[in-house]
């Protein structure tokens, strides 16, 4: 998994819309990029809620928030319709940027070794590298977690 301090790696992906949007068009701002296993589950939608809670405090600091799962684009129409998820929600569905944030891999999951989407989150500075990291999410918290950190990291 990557580390505080390196470069975010770039990457392209469609939005619930099928619109292809670069971590590139965000350089100059802060971004939440946060990985999650699956629309709908109770989990992640514990999550994205918490996230979405937490948009008007985001909004005002200046943090966006790019949601990435293997799901398609239509199941995050539904979902952020479902749920009212006023951030972007995007596809990974070869997890490709999921493997190189290190957000995919073998993990523990009810006791067994499975390889899946591990549930972390990136805080992206402005210049581009990664300013916070969480390896491990407590998705009902989450997004007052992130408020957190980045008040404290962005003044």
């Amino acid at each position: 998994m990557l580390e505080e301090g390196t470069k975010a790696p770039l990457f392209t992906l469609p939005d619930k819309d099928g619109n292809e949007i670069s971590l590139e068009s965000f350089r100059g701002r802060y971004v939440l990029v946060y990985f999650y296993p699956r629309d709908n589950t109770p989990g992640c939608t514990a999550e994205a809620c918490s996230i979405r809670d937490n948009m008007p405090d985001f909004s005002a600091l200046g943090l966006s928030v790019l949601g990435i799962s293997p799901d398609k684009a239509e199941s995050h129409r539904r979902f952020a319709e479902k749920y009212g998820l006023d951030f972007t929600l995007l596809s990974d569905t070869d997890h490709k940027v999921m493997e190189e944030y290190g957000a995919y891999g073998e993990k523990m999951m009810y006791g067994k070794k499975t390889v899946g989407v591990i549930r972390s989150s990136f805080l992206i500075a402005p210049d581009g590298t990664i300013a916070k990291v969480w390896k491990k999410v407590s998705t009902k918290t989450h997004g007052e977690d992130v408020k957190k950190a980045f008040s404290e990291i962005a003044g």
